[in-house]
């Protein structure tokens, strides 16, 4: 989703963000395993050991984006946070078919594939993570880039400290990702955003650059 459009509703861009959170949940609940044996995942054994990292980010979600009760009560309404089967399907799905199906799903609980979905799918929801929250500060408009860069930073943090990632340079690379996959789309002259929209898009590159990769 882009900035081209002051109305988009508050609910949709929360979902934006619940969507790749979900996943960043499932494949750190994998990775905590230490064995990536899908079968030992625990969704409330993660959030549990991290439940104020977890109450933090969903502070500064709200902040980010300016939401409303309804719209924060999305992550409860899909359950991401609460305990739940975590699957070598579904994490297929977050890794967006790194792995070819097989004719017997259980092969994708292999070590090694569960590992390469996990990596992958981390790399692409952390982006998508990052790309939500830009977009949900951006149409809110309330602060400057700057401002907002600092609490979406922070809520980086939290991700990555989620999906078991604890690379120093890990909030730079997600960052260098998202400004390679996200931001051509948006800032070229013929895209669907609208002149204010590339600009915020813009000021919030330089600001988060100056943040995660200086």
């Amino acid at each position: 989703m882009t900035v081209n459009d002051s109305a988009v509703p508050g609910q949709a861009l929360a979902r934006e963000i619940f969507g790749p959170l979900g996943g960043v949940v499932e494949i750190g609940a994998v990775a905590a395993t230490g064995t990536w044996d899908v079968a030992r995942a625990s969704v409330v054994g993660l959030v549990s050991r991290h439940r104020g990292e977890v109450d933090r980010l969903l502070v500064l979600v709200r902040e980010i984006g300016r939401f409303s009760e309804p719209s924060m009560a999305i992550v409860d309404e899909l359950g991401w946070l609460r305990e739940h089967p975590v699957t070598a399907p579904s994490l297929l799905l977050w890794a967006v078919g790194i792995e070819e199906i097989p004719p017997r799903l259980e092969d994708l609980e292999q070590p090694r594939a569960v590992r390469r979905m996990c990596y992958m799918g981390a790399d692409l929801q952390l982006t998508r993570l990052l790309q939500a929250m830009v977009t949900a500060a951006a149409v809110a408009g309330r602060r400057t880039a700057a401002d907002s860069a600092g609490k979406i930073a922070e809520a980086l943090d939290v991700a990555l400290l989620l999906a078991n990632r604890s690379d120093p340079a890990a909030a730079a690379t997600v960052f260098r990702m998202w400004r390679t996959a996200c931001l051509p789309d948006i800032l070229r002259p013929d895209s669907d955003a609208t002149a204010a929209g590339r600009s915020a898009f813009r000021s919030f590159a330089h600001a988060l650059e100056d943040r995660l990769d200086p």
